[in-house]
């Protein structure tokens, strides 16, 4: 009888790992052209997959990110180096971010859908343009 049971909570944890493990993190390092300050990326995620974006600048810089989705239901995250949380939510802040970075590194922008949407399985395409100066 026990050996049924623990047989039985190892399958369902090995069956929730691997509902975890469906979901991808894809990750992109933005590089720009030479000479230019910006770059546009078009993409898209589905369900709770999500894209990551590394930005290497330097403290001082400006940034700005300008996301355009094709649903309302998807958004991005802005994270400098270090942080344990992000500065910009896009769920609650919008699709533009911009600001004087404080820290020299790679800054992460997320790339997401919100947890009703990604339950659906639904596909965001987007084109996110990213600028330094």
């Amino acid at each position: 009888m026990h050996k049924t049971i623990i047989a039985s909570l190892a399958l369902a944890t090995c069956l929730a790992m691997a509902g975890v493990a469906l979901a991808a993190e894809k990750t992109v390092n933005v590089k720009f052209s030479p000479g230019s300050s910006s770059a546009t990326v078009k993409g898209s995620v589905k369900g709770y997959d999500g894209v990551n974006y590394i930005l290497d600048a330097q403290a001082g810089q400006v940034v700005s990110v300008l996301f355009s989705p094709n649903l309302n239901s998807c958004f991005f995250n802005f994270w400098e180096p270090g942080a344990s949380g992000a500065v910009h939510r896009g769920e609650v802040d919008g699709n533009e971010y911009s600001a004087n970075l404080r820290k020299s590194g790679k800054n992460r922008v997320q790339v997401a859908m919100m947890r009703s949407a990604a339950r659906k399985g639904l596909t965001c395409r987007y084109a996110v343009t990213f600028e330094i100066n």
